[in-house]
């Protein structure tokens, strides 16, 4: 089994990874740069729900710079398969992501919401709230980085299919 094993398994994470984003990210996250009248008013509700619940000052009342990494979903989080072209756009996709997390985390660990105007006041007001958001958000760098090593060092992505030559 031992390194196609492996590869298949983090090939799996890979697409469990991307799986998971497919109902959260079109209907809920994009929501912040789609026009709302994209969506049906139990989707809006959902949205505002999950905000007013969880305290999550990002998706309640997104900063530009939030929507621009949101944007950035829109565009590159789709592009998956399991052969070897994959590599590159894998690459960019989960170095992106990876970076877009560090003011994510940022702003949770260390933003103060009740001071802060575009924030509006709404954000979480206990260590645990901002706890959880960072649990949450976490999830979309530790995940990406282990991709990433996989496709850097993974030999199947390394090297190109020889064409025979006629």
């Amino acid at each position: 089994m031992g390194s196609l094993g492996a590869r298949h398994g983090l090939e799996w994470l890979l697409d469990l990874y991307f799986l998971s984003h497919i109902p959260i990210t079109p209907l809920v996250d994009l929501q912040a740069v789609l026009p709302c009248d994209l969506y049906r008013v139990e989707l809006r509700n959902l949205r505002q729900w999950y905000t007013e619940e969880f305290k999550d000052p990002l998706l309640h009342n997104p900063p530009v710079w939030f929507r621009s990494f949101l944007f950035c979903e829109l565009v590159f989080q789709f592009v998956h398969g399991g052969c070897r072209w994959i590599r590159t756009p894998a690459i960019n996709y989960l170095v992106d992501t990876m970076t877009t997390l560090i003011p994510i985390l940022s702003t949770f660990l260390l933003q103060d919401f009740s001071k802060t105007s575009c924030f509006r006041g709404q954000g979480p007001k206990t260590f645990h709230q901002r706890l959880f958001h960072i649990s949450a958000y976490i999830t979309y760098f530790l995940i990406p980085i282990i991709l990433l090593l996989f496709m850097l060092w993974n030999p199947y992505y390394k090297s190109e299919e020889k064409r025979k030559k006629k």
